[in-house]
């Protein structure tokens, strides 16, 4: 074989060569720690963080790569590394939390790490998707791995309760989709996006019956991963039975992977029948945040409260897909703020809890203030960006979004949307109240003893301040990342990386 012949395969396989890294190294933990007790799988998450690392350097090789790979199979741009960076980033905290909770709560280290990774790769997948197929791939190698984290607690009914609800109302989901991909193909005659966008910004098929219903499958399927009205029922009793770091997981990474295909699909590929999916997904964001913000006042537990929480989020998010193409950037900048964010306040719950049995309540926060200044310090930046309070990374990220929505016309929503803010701050107040005025609560066990833990709520408190309080180079990156997945004026790179 040439020199030449040998760098162009090279070439080909290094955008997904993170991806490699990543299922090579589930396989390598999984059968390293078959003979490894429960009680002592940390030296399995040092590896699987370790993994995580040399993957993540490898992807920032990605970043202003354009093309695409495999016959147009893999989409290679900043939009994919983007995705990928940050979905490596939630899965290096997940391990990172679950370093001593693991251990603590007899999990099976192998399966758990193993798993993670497992599901850590179908989210880089989706977030390259270059045809509906691979990201039907990607999203099951996402999903069934998550199922069974959400139930590896096998002696805990709720865990069980968990990854039962979630397995039975995922599959009903994923049948949506592959119906949705099914009629988008009768309609346009290909699964690949760059012609399937081609075909519907020629304006040939119209208002095509088949196209518009197999749109309005995508949307329930793509709905129900970013826990969207009507399509949420899961989410809170996931949220709660799941162990914690695989909440984070989950409310972290589940959504950057279907908000990455979600984008990529809707505001690349389908702006030219906007008006047909744009009013629903007007009415579903509205619902969202509505719902998510409603019923999150009433909430005694603390991960319940997170998962309305993160319910209402994706409604915010979702304003912005409804008000089309330009709102894109907004929307990306807004999921990293919502992930750095979202990874510390599920990681200050961890640090609450004992063996999996307290620290879930709102009560148990009651004087953490004093007991633990700093971890209620960590947290307090967490509900306050949550909240949307300047100068912290979600107001910032809710001003970009409802911006954009206004000058886009979407005066109504964003009314919406700002009402169910102030709604929202009732309950994220709620918490500081208990934890700054209030006495009695949990005491928290020593922290010098968790020094992984305590890096991931030290980092993301201090990413969601710094990406507050210097938008502008996170906000480019954003634009840069949207830009080169053709969402600026909507038009697909077709270099091929193929030799």
């Amino acid at each position: 074989m040439s020199p030449l012949n040998l760098a162009a395969i090279n070439f080909v396989w290094l955008p997904i060569l993170p991806m490699v890294i990543v299922a090579v190294a589930a396989i390598v933990v999984l059968l390293a720690g078959v003979r490894i007790d429960d009680g002592e799988s940390e030296g399995l998450g040092l590896v699987t963080l370790a993994s995580i690392g040399v993957a993540f350097v490898f992807t920032l090789g990605i970043v202003g790569q354009s093309g695409v790979a495999f016959a147009g199979a893999i989409s290679i741009d900043s939009f994919a590394a983007f995705f990928e960076l940050l979905i490596l980033i939630a899965a290096m905290f997940t391990v990172m939390m679950s370093l001593d909770y693991a251990a603590e709560n007899s999990i099976p280290g192998a399966e758990y790490y193993s798993l993670l990774l497992f599901s850590a790769l179908g989210m880089m997948l989706m977030a390259t998707a270059g045809d509906l197929i691979v990201i039907f791939l990607g999203l099951e190698t996402m999903s069934i791995p998550v199922y069974v984290l959400a139930g590896i607690m096998r002696r805990n009914a709720k865990s069980n309760e968990a990854a039962i609800k979630y397995f039975l109302l995922g599959a009903f989901s994923t049948g949506f989709l592959l119906y949705g991909i099914a009629l988008v193909y009768a309609a346009t005659g290909s699964i690949k996006l760059g012609p399937i966008h081609e075909a519907i910004a020629s304006g040939a098929l119209g208002s095509n019956p088949l196209l518009l219903l197999g749109i309005g499958l995508l949307v329930i399927g793509f709905g129900f991963k970013v826990a969207a009205v009507p399509f949420h029922m899961w989410t809170p009793d996931v949220y709660e039975g799941a162990p914690t770091p695989v909440t984070a997981f989950m409310a972290v990474g589940v959504k950057l992977a279907a908000f990455a295909a979600f984008v990529r699909v809707f505001l690349v590929d389908f702006p030219a029948v906007g008006a047909h999916w744009q009013i629903v997904l007007w009415i579903v964001a509205a619902l969202t945040m509505t719902a998510g913000n409603l019923i999150a006042v009433v909430q005694t537990n603390i991960k319940r409260m997170l998962a309305y929480s993160a319910i209402a989020h994706a409604g915010y998010l979702l304003l912005g897909l409804a008000a089309g193409v330009r709102s894109g950037p907004a929307i990306l900048y807004y999921l990293l703020g919502y992930a750095f964010t979202n990874l510390g306040a599920f990681a200050v719950v961890i640090a609450l809890e004992r063996r999996g049995e307290t620290g879930n309540q709102i009560s148990d926060f009651r004087g953490l203030a004093m007991r633990q200044p700093l971890l209620a310090g960590a947290m307090a930046i967490f509900l306050l960006s949550l909240a949307g309070v300047p100068p912290m990374a979600g107001f910032v990220g809710k001003f970009f979004i409802f911006s954009e929505a206004l000058r886009q016309g979407y005066v109504g929503l964003v009314i919406i949307a700002v009402l169910n803010s102030v709604v929202s701050a009732y309950y994220y107040f709620y918490v500081l109240v208990a934890m700054y005025m209030q006495e009695g609560g949990i005491e928290v066990e020593r922290l010098s003893s968790r020094p992984a833990l305590v890096a991931a709520i030290g980092l993301a408190a201090l990413a969601t301040i710094l990406i507050g309080v210097y938008p502008e180079p996170y906000m480019a990156s954003a634009a840069n990342a949207f830009h080169s997945a053709g969402g600026a004026e909507g038009i697909h790179t077709t270099t091929a990386f193929d030799p």
